[in-house]
């Protein structure tokens, strides 16, 4: 669906550019919201989104993770935006306020937020048996390969080259500033 859509909307189809936005709006929110930024600055994120998604339809590799990539997008837009917010007046003390730990720092813990909300994004446009496995592999404490074999029904052998394969198709759908 969001392959063909992306392709209408590349060769100029105004009614596919209007369904696509549709589609994707959802995923801006929801990565938009979780900055909690003014109504003004969130509109602004939104809109600074879908212009990007105009710059960069041509060059989205998979048009199937269309949906993570306006996500993640959004949540950079929201981070330029916090970040032109962080501009402080430095004629104060100095000394005053914070003792500049990570945890005191919205700007850190929103870009931190920025990337697990990227990463999440791009774990859930994986097929079903990769999200299976990566979840089984990163319990605690880990379990063996026997378990997660006899768990999914696979090979022993295949559970390596199959891992190795899913976190490279979560590589590919993360962005690059994440």
């Amino acid at each position: 669906m969001d392959e063909d859509l992306v392709g209408r909307a590349r060769s100029g189809d105004h009614a596919a550019w209007r369904a696509l936005v549709d589609r994707c709006t959802p995923a801006a929110w929801a990565a938009i919201r979780r900055f909690r930024l003014q109504e003004a600055d969130a509109n602004d994120a939104y809109a600074w989104t879908f212009c990007r998604l105009v710059e960069h339809l041509d060059s989205i590799r998979d048009p199937q993770a269309v949906g993570a990539w306006v996500a993640s997008t959004a949540s950079r837009e929201c981070l330029r935006i916090v970040r032109l917010q962080r501009r402080v007046d430095l004629t104060g003390d100095p000394d005053a306020g914070s003792d500049g730990a990570l945890d005191d720092d919205p700007f850190e813990r929103d870009e931190l937020e920025a990337r697990r909300v990227a990463v999440w994004t791009a774990f859930e446009s994986l097929s079903e048996a990769c999200k299976r496995l990566l979840r089984i592999l990163t319990t605690e404490p880990p379990p063996s390969y026997d378990d997660v074999s006899a768990a999914l029904g696979m090979p022993r052998g295949s559970i390596g080259p199959t891992r190795a394969r899913c976190l490279a198709r979560l590589r590919q759908a993360l962005p690059e500033a994440a």
